[in-house]
């Protein structure tokens, strides 16, 4: 089982880059035990979840080193304060320089774990995008994402939403799109929130990697 890549590191928690491919926590099956809860719990036993990425995604995660830690930082979470940036490269060229996508999700149920909009009965989602470039040559745009709700698959489906599919994405990618990248094209690059220890903000970023 490989090391985690810590970018930050105090007592109280760790601010670790996960790596496209690998699970956040542990999934069905003895294959699906290598994650990034088992990989920290090898050096810190105290380890402990307190949000998530999609396997596919890479980039920034949290992990609480203590109870006190977990619940501070879980609220901040359900309070929405916890500021977080994506960067992806999506298909095609995106007209708008920025923008906001508001459109409620919820589980495609016959197609899961696939997500998709429903304006009747999901449940509100909010991403704000700013284009970073267009790249003409390979048709392709490098977005800035920034959610402020945290749904399942949400920068994905509001991407396709857009008509601008994630690259690489082999849930919502098909065709060319699709065969583009190896890995889907979503890195969570930092996230900012008040550490429980101190009271003070806290800001972490990775380089992305594509």
């Amino acid at each position: 089982m490989s090391k985690l890549d810590i970018i930050y590191q105090d007592q109280d928690l760790l601010v670790v880059n996960k790596p496209s491919g690998l699970l956040s926590v542990p999934g069905r099956g003895p294959d699906k035990q290598d994650c990034v809860i088992s990989r920290a719990l090898q050096q810190h036993p105290n380890a402990r979840v307190v949000h998530r990425l999609d396997m596919a995604t890479s980039g920034l995660l949290i992990i609480p080193l203590n109870h006190a830690t977990q619940v501070a930082i879980g609220k901040q979470f359900e309070a929405r304060t916890v500021a977080k940036r994506y960067f992806a490269l999506v298909d095609g060229l995106v007209k708008a320089d920025q923008g906001h996508i508001k459109l409620p999700l919820i589980c495609d149920w016959p197609n899961r774990p696939r997500q998709m909009v429903d304006l009747d009965n999901g449940k509100s989602a909010d991403t704000e995008f700013i284009v970073l470039e267009r790249n003409e040559s390979r048709n392709h745009t490098r977005l800035e994402l920034i959610p402020h709700t945290g749904r399942s698959h949400q920068l994905r489906v509001h991407c396709l939403s857009m008509g601008h599919v994630i690259l690489g994405d082999s849930l919502y990618a098909e065709g060319e799109a699709l065969a583009k990248s190896k890995r889907l094209c979503l890195h969570a690059e930092s996230i900012t929130f008040k550490h429980p220890g101190t009271g003070e903000p806290l800001s972490v970023s990775t380089p992305c990697p594509f």
